[in-house]
């Protein structure tokens, strides 16, 4: 099969995806908590280890005006121009927008003519993900152990070159119509990968702290959620880090059920959601129905200092969801000490939890697309491995405060 996908390629300076940067020069907390860092050594004793990841990749979206939508991406959230593909380039049916702030890549597509596919893809859905893209060793190998497991191929191993070297891909099918790609890179110099070219601009602000993808959620239909975690055990060796029920995620109107995912070295973690019974339409049905399928809910990016990178994506015009501040008066009692002031994170709308490791810090936008679909997670842990069970109540509360502004509730 002949991909329409763009990729990825490694430049010079090239730093792994998903990987941390340890800070020369820490900061001394009173907590003693440092954040999170996931390396390559196996943390999951459940993981099998046929399918060795090194972290994500890239992520594409398909736009439909890509070049704005890079100008949202520089613009509200600082990311940095990297790579172009398109008719400069000798591509002709589409149009995509590299864009790197620390270890994230997007990618921004758009079709150019009518009868492109990818131009199905967002009449369907709008825009959305369409690849999350998995660095590998070995792209030949990944897709030969997934499918020979039950993955439905995308796309065979394909080498493309240029005068930089080579990247080898393949891919398969995963829920809706989302793909992995599998990207082997270990040969190639360039800036991104063959066909695209180094997008230079004169216009790039500052980056907003943003580190590494943490994670990324799926929605699920009703009862697939065991589907596809069964999916990532049996096809790509993931192991269950943590299964949340219906009375864990639920308020006095809507609940949802979601079991989390993760390879052995927790460098790529997807939580899968479906809906569950409730008085009114939950957030899962909502995005059923105006993605008009399963896809990707959201994105959650790490930073090392959830207060910087909040308000400088507030004063760059980015929404986050209205936390009450009736949230403040017990969280201290339950979370206990942190390094945090408290009346900075009441200030911003921060949540705050705890389990047996350290804690996490976490703030969610409103949906970032016309349809109430996408949205992006900000997280900071403080050891916390957990993704905020104490907050889900929260959580809920304030997104159906937007869903019944939206008449969708």
């Amino acid at each position: 099969m002949t991909s329409i996908i763009p990729t990825p390629a490694k430049s010079p300076n090239f730093e792994a995806p998903n990987v941390r940067r340890t800070n020369l020069s820490p900061t001394p907390m009173a907590t003693g908590l440092k954040d999170v860092d996931y390396g390559l050594e196996k943390i999951m004793a459940d993981a099998q280890d046929f399918l060795p990841l090194l972290g994500t990749d890239y992520v594409e979206l398909y736009v439909g005006n890509a070049k704005q939508s890079a100008h949202y991406y520089k613009s509200a959230w600082g990311f940095q121009s990297l790579a172009y593909a398109g008719l400069e380039t000798g591509v002709k049916d589409r149009t995509s927008y590299v864009l790197q702030q620390d270890k994230i890549r997007l990618v921004l597509t758009t079709p150019m003519g009518p009868d492109s596919p990818i131009n199905d893809h967002i009449r369907k859905h709008g825009d959305g993900v369409k690849v999350i893209a998995l660095w590998v060793p070995d792209a030949k190998k990944a897709w030969e152990e997934t499918t020979k497991r039950g993955a439905k191929s995308f796309m065979e191993p394909v080498r493309e070159e240029d005068e930089h070297g080579y990247v080898v891909r393949s891919g398969i099918h995963t829920y809706g119509e989302t793909v992995h790609i599998f990207v082997e890179r270990n040969d190639y110099k360039g800036v991104f990968m063959p066909g695209f070219k180094p997008w230079k601009s004169h216009y790039n602000p500052e980056p907003v702290g943003l580190k590494f993808i943490d994670h990324m959620v799926g929605n699920v239909g009703w009862g697939e959620m065991n589907q596809w975690v069964d999916f990532y055990a049996r096809v790509m060796g993931f192991a269950q880090l943590v299964s949340f029920d219906d009375k864990d995620i639920s308020t006095d109107y809507t609940a949802l059920m979601s079991k989390v995912m993760s390879n052995g070295n927790g460098r790529i973690k997807f939580p899968i959601n479906e809906p569950a019974e409730g008085k009114k339409k939950s957030q899962i049905e909502e995005y059923i129905e105006f993605y008009n399928g399963a896809g990707v809910q959201h994105i959650a990016v790490a930073t090392n200092n959830i207060i910087e990178t909040v308000s400088a994506l507030k004063d760059r015009g980015v929404e986050f969801l209205y936390v009450p501040p009736s949230y403040y008066d017990t969280v201290m009692d339950r979370v206990g000490e942190i390094d945090e002031d408290l009346a900075v994170l009441k200030q911003h709308g921060v949540l705050v939890d705890r389990d047996d490791e350290g804690y996490l810090l976490q703030l969610f936008t409103k949906p970032v697309l016309d349809r109430p679909t996408m949205f992006f997670e900000i997280i900071q842990r403080k050891g916390a491995k957990s993704f905020g069970k104490g907050n889900f109540k929260a959580l809920f509360e304030a997104i159906e405060r937007e869903q019944e502004n939206r008449g969708t509730l």
